[in-house]
């Protein structure tokens, strides 16, 4: 890969957004990608402990930003506006990805695999005559019998991860595009 490249990972809540991520992240790493992940949130993240150096640092001391370094992890808290647009995110803290897998973001502007599972919705988030129909790049189902103008792939199909991780690649958009 040239350049930087995004995708989003969509799905309704409990259709298994994370461990299709997850899964291709492990396939893009397998193929030697160097492979990034943005977790979109509609809340703030709690993953420090309260009374900790590090929370102290950030919360008590209000530093911009507190980087925790250890042997073979690094973990950065920043104090920024409210960006939730995952390829300025990409092209700031992602810039040396193959690939970025950015879950959520179902909004932005950006190629998109949906996991539609209909025991959790009846219907999947893609619309054909929606004006971003043409941002996804396949829909990824239990559902035997779904048909949709974009790209199909089903759970029960041979090797529906390799070529769900090929599509991926193939459809994501330059960061710097």
């Amino acid at each position: 890969m040239a350049s930087t490249r995004i995708l989003s990972i969509i799905g309704r809540k409990n259709a298994g957004k994370t461990t299709l991520t997850v899964a291709l992240v492990s396939e893009l790493a397998r193929r030697g990608r160097r492979v990034m992940t943005i977790k979109h949130s509609h809340h703030p993240a709690d993953v420090d402990r309260p009374g900790s150096d590090s929370w102290r640092h950030f919360h008590e001391g209000h530093a911009e930003r507190s980087l925790i370094a250890a042997p073979d992890l690094r973990v950065l808290f920043e104090r920024s506006a409210d960006d939730y647009d995952p390829v300025a995110l990409a092209r700031r803290y992602l810039a040396d990805a193959d690939i970025v897998l950015a879950e959520g973001y179902k909004r932005a502007p950006i190629p998109k695999i949906e996991i539609f599972r209909p025991s959790v919705s009846p219907t999947p988030l893609f619309d054909a005559a929606a004006p971003d129909a043409h941002l996804w790049a396949a829909i990824v189902t239990d559902d035997l019998d779904f048909q949709s103008p974009c790209k199909v792939v089903r759970f029960q199909d041979t090797m529906w991860l390799q070529l769900l991780a090929s599509l991926a690649i193939e459809c994501a958009q330059a960061i710097d595009a």
